[in-house]
């Protein structure tokens, strides 16, 4: 039975299944497809015109192992025999191209490149377009170059064979048919463009070109250059674009195509027709004004034969070659001398071999050796390893060129022999240091005599795989830095594609180590691409790994690798499809901000992200932009990208996504607002450009003031206080004076409002809260004792800011909620941050002088009065809510006060002391407060008063607590009742139906009810109009809130006696009148739940009652009552469909209550699984 070898990692059948009497001969040349790059060591490789293989063929061969063996003559020409009657594939493949096998060399060449064995015969054949390319109308010419097969019609896609990028990996599928047809007329669009281009070229060509006398004119004098011809000018400009691509100038040669747009820089063809390309301008400058070196010079030093007698034998042996060799031939040289190469470079490392064992013998001896005479004859031998060099040198042949990969790599290919010869050649220097560097392996040899030919072919027997790529690279072991890099460099685009998606971060690390030490720039490219596609949609913390290695890969690189590496990758992904790559690139930018060049910073990568804030879709890369942008600005030091940086701050600011506005808020501005500190330009430029924006708003408010963009430029300027207050702290007379040793007293937790972010932290700002408490007390020593004289930042907060926002908010609608609770919170931050002695001697005094509490204060006609206006209530919740000690409070309460007298007394519009009230009636803190101000007005003398503040309590009921409204509210309404004016008590009305909305407790609405009642009982109360007018606004407001029993109970009998009252009404404005109030009531109940018995007895009579006020008065609403009461009819005759439907609803038919309680109670005794219950609810079918 055969056993498995586990060595057998051969990639192909043709390796697994190699002859097992195959003892010579066994390694195969690079052309047939031998993996890995020529060796590094040699200089460089042989040209064609070089001597015929059958020269090169010494009598004194090594085996193809490189063991250090004598052949004679007879084994020589046996092997040279066996080596003319191999084929190669690089023949049969020659043949096929010759003989227009194009299909079949085609899948040779495709087989071979999956077997790992590209041959460079068939890629440059199909990575030629011009291969398939036919002139219409005449046939090809025989020496155009088109290669041994001659031209075809060019496929149907202009892409061949070496465009398709093998080094980048994706994820996606195949295209689908669409986007294939896409690309087809691109492609033919694009075609198309390139010959109109060429025939232009040849137009042009033909005339600019200069008369053969001119040129001989040129010619004869070398000062008169020749004009440059446009086919020059393209080819120059294609090879200086290669060279550019080529040495890393990245940015230079995009600049570069841009500016010549009209020409395809990645293609020869475009150039011209049929035109070589010439070499690149590196081996032009080289080869420019020298001839060609002499052929002895041009010899490959891996040779160990003396090139004056390769000569003699060329020159006696054979005639001089034809210079027309034909490239069969050619490539048969190159292929022998590969082979000769590595036959040497085998013998010099057995060579190696057996000198490490001499030495290691020598070093033997000289360890058993302990006589002092011996000593002292050891002495003259102190350095075995260099005479055993120097004795090798004397006697060896000249030197030749290190093994394969400079000798940075262990062969384990490699065969011990036995040391019973001498070496016959030299190892170098470098790569005997290299050898000197390991510590030597030393094996057991056996005391046999097989000869090393019969122990070589047994050793063949031995199935390892070394023609491979993978065979390759196992067989072979890196003992250095820079050799491992290569192999990583080489093995990892081929790994990466394998692994697991959700495991391919952990080649994170691997990626960047290879790419940061990799001495080839382009293979550095390549790992740098694998990395930033290495994950399909990377999440979070994946981008995080990758954001950490690109990290500490720039820090490892410096700023020029950088620019040059990492960001070009960040630039393909800008547009990506998947926001998480389009994310990793924004995160990418700020994460790598400090290890830009300056100039790129400010430039290139502000542009970038300047493109994705405007452009980019997703929220979440926009935010991250955002972050980005703010991280830039903490490092830029260009002051003319100020104003750049400002556009991008109001643009942020107008995203419509409140997390990419709270990015702003958080990152941006703060960082935004540091530069302008250095710069010195916060208060002079920063906000005094914002202020001049929201001016612009008031003036452009024609059609009404746009709220969205004041509350966008306030926020701005809210989010600057912290960095204001900082810069008055840095610049004020004290801060020379500023200590950090000594008894500093930490900084109450309340001092300052909390900031958003740790970037608005005022601590942050300064440095420390050290600093920062030692700032602080002589803040308020100063402010208190010697005053702002000389404090320019401060005198400007004084006398510039606070007036200007002051004389703003006098400006804003009162009416508009929004607008106040801005300002308000915009104050309130401000005070805060500012502190406590700052808010005492200069906010409250200036408003306080604009608020002068007199009647002269007031305009009672136009109500335009500054107590009319936003300021009451920004000031009063803004301003004196800061701070809740006592004082604090009285001055509150007393302000409220004067402006609830004031305004009642002056009859003026009552908007901005209700507008107070909202404000400071949705924070529970301040209910008691509040009731404390409308006590003083319940007990007030004046009936204006008491009325105002009747009608305050309606705004306060909703959010306040069922014991206080109980304990405080109730009695203070009710004793306004008990008053003699009609109009305190009508003005009470709401404030009882916002009661019986919101309180559940039944004791205090019997209270309430009672007191509604006697407002419509009681006969003196018949004849009040308005009062009647109140109390149906009142039901059909609470009504539809309230409880059922206090609506079927209460409200829908007395709107019946109210509709039957109206019939008879003989002034016609009140019938109207209560009409209209009684159609918006009935309008707003009868979307709720009536029971059928108070549906029969007060809501039809009433809506007919209705009905008979409407016909007379306004037909338009008759006809909506006369459906409205035809639908109740029909509810009320279905009645008998069955007791579930236990209540009737004019809007829609719906169940009861009592069967709604029913089925919940069912729905609670369900125990089935979800699945089951979502089959309840489905139709039968």
């Amino acid at each position: 039975m055969a056993s498995v070898n586990p060595f057998n990692l051969s990639d192909s059948e043709e390796e697994s299944e190699r002859r097992p009497n195959e003892t010579v001969d066994t390694e195969r040349s690079p052309s047939d497809g031998a993996p890995g790059p020529p060796p590094p060591g040699i200089p460089f490789s042989p040209s064609a015109d070089a001597v015929p293989p059958t020269l090169l063929l010494s009598s004194h061969r090594t085996s193809p192992n490189g063991e250090g063996i004598s052949v004679s003559p007879a084994a020589t020409a046996a092997m040279a025999v066996s080596a003319e009657s191999r084929v190669s594939v690089d023949v049969i493949a020659a043949q096929l191209l010759r003989d227009q096998y194009i299909l079949t060399a085609l899948e040779l060449h495709t087989e071979l490149l999956e077997a790992g064995r590209e041959l460079p015969r068939l890629r440059d054949y199909f990575s030629n377009p011009g291969n398939f390319e036919r002139q219409s109308g005449t046939p090809p010419a025989k020496d155009q170059g088109t290669g041994p097969g001659g031209p075809l019609n060019r496929a149907g896609s202009i892409s061949t064979l070496d465009s398709l990028d093998f080094a980048r990996y994706s994820d996606d599928g195949n295209r689908e048919s669409d986007e294939r047809v896409a690309v087809l007329e691109f492609e033919l669009r694009k075609a198309k463009e390139t010959i109109q281009a060429l025939r232009a070229n040849l137009t042009q060509a033909a005339e600019n070109d200069v008369p053969s006398q001119e040129r001989k004119n040129f010619k004869s004098s070398p000062e008169i250059q020749e004009p440059l011809r446009p086919l020059e000018k393209r080819a120059l400009n294609f090879l200086v674009n290669e060279y550019l691509l080529k040495n890393e100038y990245k940015l230079s040669s995009i600049t570069f195509s841009d500016e010549n747009d009209d020409q395809d820089f990645e293609l020869w063809d475009d150039v011209g027709l049929n035109i070589p390309k010439p070499p690149d301008l590196l081996q032009l400058y080289r080869n420019c004004g020298s001839s060609l070196p002499p052929t002895k010079e041009m010899v490959d030093v891996a040779v160990g034969d003396d090139f004056a007698d390769i000569t003699g034998h060329c020159t006696a042996q054979d005639p001089p070659r034809k210079p027309d060799l034909s490239q069969q031939q050619q490539a048969e040289v190159v292929q022998e001398l590969e082979y000769q190469i590595s036959l040497l470079n085998s013998e010099k490392e057995s060579l190696a071999e057996q000198m490490k064992k001499l030495q290691s013998e020598l070093q033997t001896l000289k360890q058993t050796v302990s006589s002092p005479p011996l000593d002292r004859s050891s002495q003259n031998t102190s350095n075995p390893a260099s005479s055993c060099t120097a004795a090798i040198t004397s006697s060896a042949d000249p030197p030749s060129v290190p093994c394969a990969d400079n000798g940075q790599y262990l062969d384990i290919r490699r065969v011990s022999q036995p040391q019973s010869e001498p070496p016959s050649t030299q190892n170098t220097p470098q790569s005997h240091n290299k050898i000197k560097s390991r510590t030597p392996e030393h094996f057991d040899q056996p005391n046999r005599k097989l000869s090393p030919a019969f122990q070589q072919a047994l050793l063949s027997f031995c199935r390892m795989c070394s023609d491979s790529r993978l065979g390759a690279e196992v067989s072979r072991i890196a003992d250095s830095e820079e050799s491992v890099m290569l192999m990583l460099g080489r093995c990892l685009p081929h790994i990466v594609p394998n692994v697991l998606l959700a495991k391919r971060e952990e080649l994170i690390p691997l990626i960047l180590c290879t790419a940061c030490l990799h001495p080839e720039s382009k293979e550095r490219d390549q790992l740098l691409h694998i990395l930033f596609n290495l994950i399909k949609r990377p999440d979070d913390e994946q981008r995080q790994m990758i954001l950490t290695g690109c990290v500490a890969f720039a820090r490892h690189v410096g700023p020029t690798r950088v620019e040059a590496e990492l960001l070009p990758q960040c630039w393909e992904q800008i547009n990506h499809k998947y926001p998480e790559r389009r994310l990793l690139v924004a995160e990418s930018c700020g994460a790598l901000a400090p290890y830009f060049p300056k100039e790129i910073r400010s430039s290139l990568v502000l542009s970038m992200l300047q493109q994705m804030l405007a452009e980019d879709k997703a929220d979440m890369v926009r935010e991250a932009v955002v972050k980005s942008l703010g991280i830039i600005m903490g490092y830029i030091d260009d002051v003319d990208k100020y104003s750049q940086g400002f556009e991008l701050m109001v643009l942020s600011l107008s995203d419509p996504s409140e997390r990419v506005v709270s990015a702003v808020h958080q990152v941006f501005i703060p960082a935004f607002a540091a530069w302008t500190m250095e710069l010195g330009t916060l208060y002079t430029s920063l906000i005094p450009s914002l202020l001049a924006r929201i001016e612009k708003l008031f003036m452009q408010g024609e059609h009404g003031l746009d709220e969205y963009k004041l509350h966008v430029f306030l926020s701005a300027l809210q989010s600057l206080i912290p960095p204001l207050f900082a810069v008055v702290l840095q610049n004020a007379p004290f801060t020379s004076r500023a200590k950090l040793h000594g008894d500093i007293p930490a900084i109450e937790v309340t001092r300052f409002p909390r900031p958003a972010s740790p970037l608005q932290d005022v601590a942050t700002i300064i440095g420390s809260r050290e600093m920062l408490s030692a700032l602080l007390l002589l803040y308020d020593h100063q402010l208190e004792h010697e005053g702002t004289t000389g404090w320019e930042s401060l005198l400007w907060v004084v006398n510039q800011l606070l007036p200007q926002i002051i004389e703003i908010v006098g400006r804003i609608n009162v009416a508009s909620s929004t607008c106040v609770h801005e300002f308000s919170r915009f104050f309130w931050r401000f005070c805060r941050t500012f502190g406590k002695i700052f808010t005492n001697t200069k906010v409250k005094p200036q408003f306080q002088e604009i608020l002068r509490l007199s009647e002269e204060n007031v305009d009672a006609l136009s109500g335009n009065g500054i107590l009319t206006k936003a300021t009451v209530p920004i000031y009063a919740t803004g301003v004196l809510t800061c701070y809740n000690q006592e004082e604090d409070r009285k001055l509150l309460v007393g302000f409220l006060e004067d402006v609830m007298t004031t305004l009642s007394l002056s009859h003026a519009p009552l908007d901005s002391l209700k507008a107070s009230f909202v404000e400071l009636g949705a924070n529970p803190v301040y209910h008691e407060l509040l009731l404390t101000v409308l006590w003083y007005g319940v007990v007030h003398t004046s009936a204006l008063v008491r009325c105002t503040s009747a009608r305050m309590f309606e705004l306060i009921l909703r959010g306040m607590s069922e014991a206080l409204v109980d304990r405080r509210a109730a009695p203070a309404l009710i004793t306004l009742c008990n008053g003699p004016e009609f109009s305190v008590r009508i003005s009470t009305i709401p404030a009882f139906g916002t009661i019986m909305e919101t309180v559940t407790q039944k004791e205090l609405l019997e209270r309430v009810k009672m007191q509604l009642a006697s407002f419509l009982e009681d006969p003196q109360y018949q004849d009040q109009h308005s009062l009647h007018m109140e109390i149906i606004r009142t039901f059909g407001r609470v009504g539809p809130n309230a409880e059922p029993r206090f609506r079927d109970e209460f409200v829908l009998p007395h709107l019946h006696k109210l509709a039957q009252a109206n019939n008879s009404q003989t002034v016609d404005s009140k019938r109207i009148d209560i009409a209209t109030q009684l159609f918006e009531a009935y309008s707003a109940l009868s979307c709720c739940f009536i029971s059928e018995e108070v549906m029969i007895n007060h809501f039809l009579p009433g809506l007919r009652c209705l009905r008979a006020d409407m016909e007379q008065l306004s037909p338009e609403h008759e006809v909506i009552l006369s459906s409205m009461v035809k639908e109740c009819e029909i509810k009320v005759e279905n009645r008998g469909m069955g007791d579930a439907q236990g209540s009737v609803s004019i809007a829609s038919t719906l169940v009861g209550e009592d069967a709604k309680t029913k089925f919940l109670s069912k729905m609670g005794q369900l125990t089935t699984s979800g699945a089951m219950l979502a089959n309840v609810f489905q139709r039968k079918k």
